[in-house]
């Protein structure tokens, strides 16, 4: 399997993230990677590749081009205005709060285009954000022209970022930009599996009017579990993409066997649907340690439902998404995609 990756995911070295009220060390950090890249040498997987650059048109098929623009030009604004710290957002476009445009100062602003207080923007977020959606789209090419698999070691994480908005540790949608992609190369149907402890709200706000991508999602119920306000069993996708997006909210607890249930019946709609490509949100922060998260999966786990992905016999783009037992991330990434491999 072919592994994507770019240095570049280090220029993302956030300082702070509000957590239970009060200031923390990201747990979205650069040793994430590190830990992947240690255990796929481990292994020997030496194959990393550097990604090309395919500019800002396929970003931009996927996200509002002065969202995009806001990504690129926050930090200098928020330095602009003499601000001491990491841009965060204080106030929101809330509940009885409409305003259909952005605020021109860079307080507000980052707000509008803001789901959640906990994700600074600091210096090289951009840089960062955009190399990772390059890393996504390497591998896309690579099975375009014949690769069974790719695994796309993205970082930041992207399924949280929807059309015109960051958060969630997210800000470009990698896994969308990679699914919009195949179909921009020929596929007729895509799919796109998000195995993240939380739900991929972005993902599903991009694809929710579209029967060309099937979107599913098993994650911690979103009454118990962050983004908290997407991610129901009755979200099911609207006009066109109505039956197209599929949601598996878990309780918390929950064991691989509950989960597993749930993989299984997200694998027998892919396969009824027949895509052309198969695009997986991976994220192991469904494993039993992770800080921030409420599955029990263990890591022998992952390796046996890496196999089973395998046997739905697809072209295979993996994305990495989250993963916080940092000191683990490697070992449960890499089973993943051994256990796809071996299969």
């Amino acid at each position: 399997m072919k592994i994507i990756h770019t240095e570049k995911h280090r220029l993302r070295a956030s300082k702070t993230e509000l957590s239970g009220g009060v200031f923390i060390r990201p747990h979205e950090c650069p040793e994430r990677v590190e830990h992947i890249t240690a255990e796929l040498a481990k292994r020997g997987h030496t194959d990393l590749i550097e990604p090309k650059d395919f500019g800002l048109d396929p970003i931009h098929r996927i996200h509002d081009a002065d969202y995009v623009s806001f990504l690129q030009s926050c930090w200098t604004e928020w330095q602009a205005e003499g601000f001491e710290g990491e841009a965060l957002a204080t106030a929101w476009p809330s509940r009885r709060m409409t305003r259909e445009k952005p605020p021109r100062n860079i307080d507000g602003k980052i707000g509008y285009y803001c789901l959640a207080s906990e994700t600074s923007i600091s210096e090289g977020t951009w840089e960062a954000a955009e190399a990772a959606a390059q890393v996504a789209l390497t591998g896309a090419e690579l099975i375009q022209k014949g690769d069974r698999s790719a695994f796309a070691l993205c970082r930041p994480p992207g399924h949280h970022a929807a059309q015109d908005m960051f958060g969630g540790y997210c800000f470009l949608n990698n896994a969308g930009i990679a699914a919009q992609s195949f179909r921009d190369a020929g596929a007729k149907r895509v799919a796109v599996l998000d195995v993240d402890f939380h739900h991929g709200n972005g993902t599903q706000a991009i694809f929710y009017g579209r029967e060309d991508v099937l979107f599913l999602s098993l994650h911690g119920d979103p009454e118990d579990a962050f983004p908290y306000f997407l991610g129901g069993a009755d979200e099911t996708g609207t006009g066109a993409g109505e039956g197209f997006n599929v949601n598996y909210p878990l309780p918390p607890g929950c064991p691989y066997p509950k989960w597993l249930e749930a993989l299984n019946d997200a694998m027998a709609k892919i396969t009824s649907y027949a895509p052309d490509a198969l695009v997986v949100s991976l994220g192991v922060d469904t494993f039993e340690r992770d800080p921030i998260s409420f599955f029990k999966l263990t890591s022998d786990d992952f390796t046996d439902y890496g196999s089973r992905l395998a046997s739905l016999g697809l072209p295979t783009l993996f994305v990495m998404e989250g993963g916080y037992a940092v000191s683990e991330i490697g070992i449960n990434t890499v089973n993943v995609l051994d256990g796809f491999e071996g299969a």
